[in-house]
């Protein structure tokens, strides 16, 4: 089978983005100079190595075999390239995924523990939707993903064989509100008084889910503010522009001006934080980040 460093990377990209489009895009090619690497990988496995679906691009079996060999191929050419060039890093690196709220409340109190228990590991971070680090921890470009879930906590993902995943922590949904306003001096608000608040939601793409609306609303949610920030969603709320809904572990972090209130009249909406890395032995490095994390949670 002959296959390019290049046509590697590209499958890489296309697992993790979930798209051509959007691999194209993160690499800086042309839609179809993906699309031609993708048919040239193909003729020469000799089989389809990816499925088209209205929801984006998945690998099939065959792709997925073909990204556990080429994440192993493209680790050792970056390696050779450190190498050859005398950049070799004298630290432990690890590539940590984090969901879009985790990075405010389990992040540093996570990092300052780690540099006090094993000081030469160096951890990069990236923020993402639970199925786009899932998707990036398949694809390689992480080594270990903080995910979130909610019930009734089936896999994060349908591939083959299974991601390891540990239960860190849980946590409750609850309703960001402004201080003053139609809810002020409250603790509790009717899932019916709900219908017709101004929401503040960071916005879905492709598989990703839409954040910051209580779920299960009935009706069409009146979003009047879209953000990925928590501080800015956060600072919009104390403002009395709108509401948005808080995992409750990020309460010692909330702006003056916002309360936190527990939504009645539906059934509690309890989150769970989840530890992924890839099926088999963890490196001791790996194992240390995720000390650290489920110490910290």
């Amino acid at each position: 089978m002959d296959v390019s460093s290049t046509g590697l990377r590209v499958l890489r990209q296309i697992a993790e983005s979930g798209s051509f489009t959007a691999a194209a895009a993160r690499l800086g090619y042309t839609q179809s100079a993906v699309s031609r690497q993708a048919a040239s990988l193909e003729r020469s496995a000799g089989t389809a190595l990816f499925e088209r679906r209205p929801d984006g691009v998945r690998l099939t079996p065959a792709g997925l075999t073909l990204l556990r060999h080429a994440r192993t191929i493209l680790d050792s050419l970056t390696a050779a390239e450190r190498d050859l060039t005398g950049t070799a890093p004298q630290a432990e690196v690890l590539r940590l995924g984090l969901f879009l709220s985790a990075g405010a409340g389990l992040l540093p109190p996570a990092l300052a523990r780690l540099a006090a228990t094993d000081p030469q590991i160096t951890v990069t971070t990236t923020e993402g939707a639970t199925p786009t680090l899932v998707r990036a921890l398949r694809a390689g470009s992480i080594d270990l993903a903080v995910l979130t879930s909610r019930p009734p906590h089936r896999p994060v993902d349908g591939e083959s064989p299974r991601l390891h995943v540990e239960t860190v922590a849980d946590t409750e949904l609850l309703l960001a509100a402004p201080s003053t306003g139609g809810f002020a001096g409250r603790t509790a608000v009717h899932v019916d008084e709900l219908l017709d608040v101004r929401w503040i939601a960071t916005p879905a793409s492709g598989s990703e889910p839409l954040l910051g609306v209580w779920p299960g609303l009935p009706g069409r949610p009146r979003i009047v503010h879209s953000a990925r920030d928590w501080l800015t969603k956060l600072h919009l709320v104390a403002g009395g522009f709108g509401v948005t809904t808080v995992p409750a572990r990020l309460a010692p972090l909330l702006p003056s001006g916002v309360s936190l209130l527990r939504v009645e009249g539906a059934p509690p909406e309890i989150r769970r934080i989840l530890v992924a890395r890839l099926p088999g032995r963890p490196t001791p490095t790996v194992t240390a980040v995720t000390r650290a994390i489920v110490a910290t949670a």
